[in-house]
């Protein structure tokens, strides 16, 4: 285990487990799917990216690869020893970063948007507002608009594992408990963690006290927007 397990998020298998539930292991092994193409898109050549939960460098490593400099954050010490080529590496609670500089853009991916309380949401907008330059820009990746009704689904990748999205319960004041399960040929993974879904209003009110707007969607599903600086 990484620390203190956070209340409601739990995961098994081997290996380390972060307090949100994260097996090190696990997300090592996962390929990374098409954030690189899709942040390239949408931001200038050779910006200068803050990543906020990169955990082991899925994502931070291609965004390497394509010349951007990247200062990935992480609560994990374990993930962020498997983060390679970083302009920085800072082990620190998001809602907690003061770096006192600012960026071209930031990174809020993984569905960190959708985390289970509205206080620890809010924090962490403030906290890319605060580090995003006034002409940057925040990319957000947001859960489907059918991400806890259309259940169970399953996936199988192309590498050889399964991952399978069992159930999505509710817990109170509108949070769900997500139970998800990983599955390879050597090893299998399971998370347990807390989701509160948001509608379109909701979520631009959320950017808009936080002192940010949605300037477009990157993405036809929705999941991928880009947000400006009020």
């Amino acid at each position: 285990m990484s620390g203190r397990m956070r209340e409601g998020h739990r995961g098994t298998g081997p290996g380390a487990i972060t307090p949100d539930g994260c097996a090190v292991e696990l997300y090592d092994r996962l390929p990374v799917g098409n954030e690189p193409e899709i942040i390239e898109g949408a931001v200038p050549a050779g910006a200068s990216i803050l990543e906020l939960g990169s955990g082991v460098g899925r994502v931070t490593h291609p965004l390497l690869a394509r010349g951007f400099t990247v200062t990935a954050v992480d609560e994990s010490p374990e993930m962020l020893a498997r983060v390679h080529g970083a302009r920085r590496t800072i082990c620190a609670p998001i809602e907690e970063l003061a770096l006192g500089e600012t960026f071209d853009v930031v990174l809020l991916a993984s569905f960190l948007v959708h985390t289970s309380t509205p206080a620890a949401r809010d924090a962490l907008l403030r906290v890319c507002r605060t580090h995003v330059a006034d002409d940057g820009c925040v990319l957000i990746q947001r859960e489907g608009a059918d991400w806890h009704t259309n259940l169970p689904r399953e996936r199988v990748d192309p590498s050889g594992y399964t991952v399978r999205i069992v159930s999505s319960e509710p817990v109170g004041e509108g949070a769900f408990s997500v139970y998800a399960e990983y599955i390879f040929p050597d090893a299998t993974w399971t998370q347990t963690f807390l989701s509160r879904p948001l509608t379109e209003e909701e979520f631009e009110r959320c950017l808009g006290e936080a002192g940010l707007v949605v300037d477009r969607c990157l993405t036809d599903d929705g999941t991928w927007i880009r947000a400006r600086p009020v």
